[in-house]
Parts: structure tokens; sequence; C-alpha cells
């Protein structure tokens, strides 16, 4: 006979004895007591198995000192209390205790939140299911994520907008979590949504929207640009209790994040930059569009659908999500932001001049003219220098040049190439080093009026051909370009050899010149006064002789 489990084996004696079979007869069909035949006659059930009783443990004799340790802490101030390490150690040097840690720690794991309960200080908190009607709820939060960017592992910033009906959420990933994140985060949710939610969004008291917390109460006071933010784009704010007892009420997002942290930044991912894993992200959210949440029917983009037209328009105009500070640049040509210091051109040492500050950028204005724009440093007490900024006054000292700063930051960049390195050192050769370092500063000088690409073209000519000058450098990169521009065919047959030649930039002027179809010119014209001279001469000399 097969092996029967216990319920099979008491719906076999029900049906057999159901059927005439006697007591005993049962008994020895199915080799078993009176007494189980008996209680399957009763119940269709088995009894469940009692508990053995539990096992002596090494803990026994100190488990009430454990129990007393616990109960004072409820009472004692939050970072002044016992660490299952602490109280594994109290118990060795204070009782003599031979016991491991683990068995410490699944013991004070267990009772730690009974004697809570116990003591009526941790009440079991029950939550509420809730329902989000369609454009009506949002849930905005940051977490924090690892990405190894240029090869450095970074911690970034994911911002998430998630809408409660749908489930539809934008991400975004910001070097930091400041005010200017925290708005160009919305302005991207807002633009990708289409919309902007009807009734409430739901935020921590982050400080780059809350000022202060008011007590337990859900009062807070907002910052100014937060609150002109908000009104600009009509969001109603809702703001969750603090610490971790506060974060379910935005449930959604929490978990969004963690799912979005679990499932497509593991592994780390490795980037160049910041906007290549934000392109990697928008396509991360349209994947995960096509997704269902639990056991909902329908897919978050098919909800989205239905959600969408409900959301409120976006307002017409744009708001600057932007910080503005007026610092004054110092004798080195730089300005300080938020620790981080940056260069502007060497004619706006002693001014000041406006910067605006973005999530990933920043921009500098002088008298509303953009003079120079750089990305944002992550990291404290950096500094981002360039070297365009510099030139005007290298040029006047080219022995600086060489030790400069902004030098080493334009070759760590790939702006200042090996090739430039060659020239420089060619031109040195020939010109001197003073000289040469100036040759070099006026071709760096040309790459505010042509690319960059073709500047280096230029150089890689020049230096084949042995000129020196910066007049030759721009000739050839402009050659260049326009050997970009013309049809394959044309630029075969205009002839490549192997060594370069160069075209003085005198002679390219004369041979760029337009043809010139005029007449040669003539003196003949000229004759006619030779001619009245000669006869106005000859009537004078006669008045003379008479």
């Amino acid at each position: 006979m097969p092996q029967m489990s216990k319920v099979e084996l008491y719906a076999a004696i029900r049906r057999d004895h159901r059927a005439g079979v006697a007591m005993r007869e049962l008994e020895r069909k199915y080799n078993v007591g009176w007494r189980t035949v008996r209680k399957a006659l009763d119940s269709a059930w088995p009894e469940p198995r009692k508990p053995l009783p539990p096992r002596p443990s090494a803990l026994d004799p100190y488990k009430a000192v454990i129990d007393g340790i616990l109960r004072a802490d409820l009472d004692a101030p939050r970072k002044q209390r016992h660490t299952v390490t602490r109280i594994f150690h109290r118990l060795i040097e204070e009782h003599g205790a031979d016991v491991s840690y683990p068995m410490v720690r699944r013991y004070v794991a267990d009772r730690k939140p009974q004697i809570a309960v116990e003591a009526g200080k941790a009440p079991i908190e029950a939550f509420v299911p809730q329902t989000h009607p369609p454009g009506m709820e949002a849930e905005v939060d940051f977490g924090d994520v690892a990405v190894r960017l240029a090869g450095e592992l970074v911690t970034c910033y994911l911002f998430s907008f998630r809408l409660s009906y749908s489930g539809k959420a934008v991400h975004w990933v910001f070097a930091s979590a400041g005010q200017e994140a925290f708005f160009e985060g919305h302005v991207h949710a807002l633009r990708v949504l289409g919309g902007v939610p009807r009734g409430r969004a739901r935020y921590d008291n982050l400080k780059a929207a809350v000022a202060q917390v008011l007590g337990l109460s859900r009062a807070r006071v907002e910052t100014d640009r937060w609150i002109a933010f908000r009104s600009h784009f009509g969001i109603e704010s809702f703001y969750c209790r603090p610490g971790v007892d506060g974060a379910h009420e935005k449930g959604g997002v929490e978990g969004r994040i963690g799912y979005f942290r679990r499932n497509h930044f593991t592994p780390v991912p490795e980037v160049s930059s910041l906007a290549e894993l934000n392109e990697m992200v928008e396509q991360w959210d349209l994947h995960d569009g096509r997704r269902r949440i639990g056991s909902r029917p329908r897919t978050i983009d098919e909800y989205f659908e239905i959600e969408r037209p409900l959301l409120l328009p976006l307002p017409g105009e744009p708001f600057e999500t932007g910080r503005v500070f007026t610092p004054r640049v110092d004798r080195y040509s730089q300005f300080t932001v938020r620790t981080n210091r940056y260069s502007v051109p060497v004619r706006l040492i002693g001014k000041r001049v406006r910067v605006v500050l973005h999530a990933s950028h920043l921009v500098v204005y002088d008298q509303n003219v953009e003079v120079a724009r750089h990305e944002r440093l992550i990291a404290k007490a950096g500094c981002r220098l360039e070297l365009d900024h510099y030139l005007e006054a290298l040029i006047r000292k080219p022995g600086a040049f060489p030790g400069a700063t902004a030098l080493e930051q334009a070759r760590s960049a790939g702006k200042f190439t090996p090739v430039h390195d060659v020239w420089w050192a060619q031109a040195r050769k020939v010109h001197g080093e003073r000289d040469g370092t100036r040759a070099l500063i006026e071709v760096l000088l040309l790459a505010r009026h042509i690319p960059h690409e073709h500047l280096v073209a230029g150089l890689a000519t020049a230096l084949r051909a042995g000129a020196l000058t910066a007049d030759a450098v721009a000739l050839e990169a402009r050659k260049a370009a326009q050997a970009e521009d013309e049809p394959p065919l044309t630029a075969l047959s205009a002839g490549t050899s192997g060594s370069a030649t160069v075209t003085f930039l005198h002679e390219w002027r004369l041979a760029h010149l337009p043809p010139d179809t005029r007449p040669l010119p003539s003196v003949t014209p000229y004759d006619q006064l030779l001619r009245r001279r000669r006869a106005s001469g000859g009537a004078h000399r006669e008045e003379e002789a008479q």
C-alpha cells in the first residue's frame, strides 16, 4: 500500500466505514490502532501535533537579566541604549556567562518588541487600505544610488515622481539632492507626464522644501522658493511624519525607488557622464511602464492612459529652477559657489558676476551676457578651470603657461591633445621658449572661432610641413573645414600626397579673390592733356618773342 498522509488515511477510514467495514477490519487493513480509527471517525481533520517542550539552553539562567536590561532601556536616552554587543559583553564580564553572541542576538530580537508592547511603549499600528482617484495624487522622494562615474565610484541621488493611481513613475539622477535638483526633477517629471496632479503630492521633510518642522503636527514652515515653485505649477503639498514612522505614508514611491535600485542599478552601472546615465534611466522608465503592479489586471501604461487626461495642464511660462549667486571674481580669475571654485575670463577680475546654479551645471553672466558655463563639481572644495579664460594673461606671461593648473585640467579633459604638445615643443625649438609659447597661445585663441577638431587637424598638417605659426595653423584648419564640407570626390581629386604642403596666407588670399574682368587701364586719354600743354607752351613762347 502506498504511503498516505494522515488526512488521506482519515478519509480512507471514513469512506470504508460508511461502506460497512467493521472497526477491527479497518485496524487490520490500515495497520493502525483502535484510537486512530476512533479519531478518524470523529473528525475528518487530524489533531495537530503537540509542540515539543523547549530545549534547555545555556542562556536560560540569564534571560531575566536580559529582560531587565531591555526594560531599563525603555526610559534611557535613545543614543545610550544597549546594543546586542553591549548586552553580550555585560553577561560575560558581570555574570561570567558561557554563551555565544548569536544566541544572545536571537533572544534579544524576539524579546525586545515583546517587552515594548508589555510596557505600552509600542502600540500595534494598523494600516488602512487607501483608494487613489485618477489624476489626483502623487508621491515624491530621493533615493541614494551608487554609480561608477568616469571610472570612480560615487554616490548620486535618484529623484522619483510617482502618480498614486496608475503607478506611473518618472526618474532622474542628480549629483546632489539640493533644491536645484529638487526643482529640476519636478520640471522633468511634469513635462514627461504632461500635466500636474489635481490633488496633493506627498513629501518627506526635505530641506529643499521645509525650513522648519513645527512639532508633531502636520504644519510646516516652507522655503520661499518652494512656495513660489508650488504656486507656479499649482502643486498642493502634504508632508509625512518625520522619521521612519512617516515612511509608510508614501510607501508607493519608497517601494518604487527600491524596485528601481534593485532591478536597474544592480550591478552598479558604469557610465562616462550623468547625461549618459539619464538616457538609460529614460529607457528603463519606458520599459517599466509595460509591467503590472502586484495582481492588478492592467499595465502601468494602461492605467496612465486613463489618468493622463485628468491632469492639470502645465503653465505656459517656464520657472527658473537655478539658484542665483553674485560672487566677486578674485585675482586668480575665479569665484566660489558652494565651496567649489570656477574660472571666468581674466577681464572680469575684481567684478561681481551673476551665477545661476543648476543641478548639473552653472552659468555665469556679466550684465546679462553669458561669459562662462561649467559642469557642476560633485565633490567639495574642488576647482574647475577653463584654459581659454587665462589666454589673455598668459600671452603677456608665457612663462606661467607650462605650470598652469588650467593647462593640466585641459589635458585631463582631452582639450589639450598630444598634437598640441608636439607642435609646442617644435615651436620652442625654432622660435625659442618665450616666442614658441606665445605662438601656441595664439593658436589656442583660434579655438574661439574654429571648431576643436578642425584646429587639431590644422595643427597636425602644419606640424608635418614645419609651419610653426598661428597663421599657418589657421589656414590649414579652414582648409580642413572646407574639405569636410566638400563632396568626397572633390576632396579626393584635390590631391592628397604623403608629404604635407602649406599655402602661405597672402597666396591663399590672392588665389581666392574673384576674377577681375575689367579692361586693363590705359593712359591714352591723358595724351590730350599733353597736346594741350604743348600748344599752350608754344603760344606763350611766341608772345615772349614779340
